[in-house]
């Protein structure tokens, strides 16, 4: 039986989705990975998927196409961008995987878009030609898709929108060198900022704040009437708002997904959102849906199976 390998490659460890290529998962393993720049760490990765394989009884000639998601910028070629922050060796991987899986069609998504697709193949974005999703962690990023086709673009910034200046009267420099960028306001490190700022211009002690990304303390504090976390919501839904405002004047999608750690907190700020959303969009793009993605921390791992079979039916078309 065909099947589709999808490789979510984080820092330390990597997640193995074993696929039918209908998108049914029919296994997940966790392989804990050191740098993958040799040989033996490649093999960690292969015997990662071969024992997902043997679970099923599949040998590697079932395996025709597999897809790995990474936290870099990958153009539409293909060709991946600056690897920031994980030590990978692209072409040697791609090596490995194609020794060990001779049939298999080999991609490289983003992490950001491979979400996107992901929530496109199985999530709930399945029959939606045109959303975007937009993933709220430690950064800002979004996973673009037009015509049921994913915007990469010429050197793999498309979705970036992080990096969308939304406050050009922002003091702070972001990690990109810029200024008033998404990123400092709706990034979880963005709503802790907020919050203790809003807590230091009115005199009042902030609720205990574990660490700088720990928005599980600001949304109870939202919960319990604290006013300090309510209007440093306000504020994160009015930078993302705008944001999501200006991205539907140029792709116009129909649904706008929110993922990412931030999403586990959505329900609290769902209404306001949407609220100001339709308050700064055109009209004729106010109607677009707002909702919570679907897949979890399973959804780049789906997305990037998913592609990996996209370009084997074109390469065999």
């Amino acid at each position: 039986m065909d099947m589709v390998v999808g490789i979510d490659v984080g820092g330390t460890s990597i997640k193995v989705g074993l696929f039918t290529t209908d998108g049914e998962l029919l296994e997940e393993r966790r392989v804990p990975t050191p740098a993958l720049v040799d040989e033996a760490a490649y093999r960690v990765v292969t015997e990662g998927v071969g024992r997902a394989l043997a679970a099923h009884d599949a040998p590697p000639d079932d395996v025709v196409a597999c897809g790995l998601d990474i936290p870099a910028p990958v153009a539409d070629d293909g060709t991946v961008g600056l690897l920031a922050n994980i030590d990978l060796d692209p072409e040697g991987l791609v090596g490995a995987l194609s020794a060990e899986f001779p049939r298999a069609s080999l991609a490289f998504v983003n992490d950001a878009n491979a979400a996107a697709l992901g929530e496109m193949w199985a999530g709930v974005a399945r029959g939606v030609r045109s959303f975007v999703l937009i993933a709220l962690g430690t950064g800002v990023g979004a996973g673009v898709v037009a015509n049921g086709r994913l915007v990469a673009g010429a050197f793999g910034a498309g979705g970036e929108i992080g990096h969308m200046t939304v406050n050009p009267h922002e003091r702070l420099t972001c990690g990109c060198g810029r200024r008033g960028c998404l990123e400092q306001y709706a990034s979880a490190k963005g709503v802790v900022r907020l919050y203790l700022a809003e807590c230091e211009r009115r005199g009042v002690r902030p609720v205990e704040v574990e660490h700088a990304t720990d928005t599980v303390s600001v949304f109870r504090a939202l919960s319990e009437g604290d006013d300090c976390a309510r209007r440093a919501v306000e504020q994160m839904c009015e930078y993302l708002a705008s944001a999501m405002a200006q991205v539907s004047c140029v792709v116009d999608p129909s649904m706008f997904l929110i993922g990412g750690g931030v999403a586990g907190s959505f329900a609290a700020f769902a209404s306001e959102l949407r609220r100001r959303f339709a308050a700064h969009a055109l009209p004729t793009s106010a109607g677009a849906r707002i909702e919570a993605a679907s897949l979890g921390n399973q959804a780049a791992m789906y997305g990037c199976a998913y592609e990996a079979l996209r370009l084997r039916g074109e390469r065999t078309a």
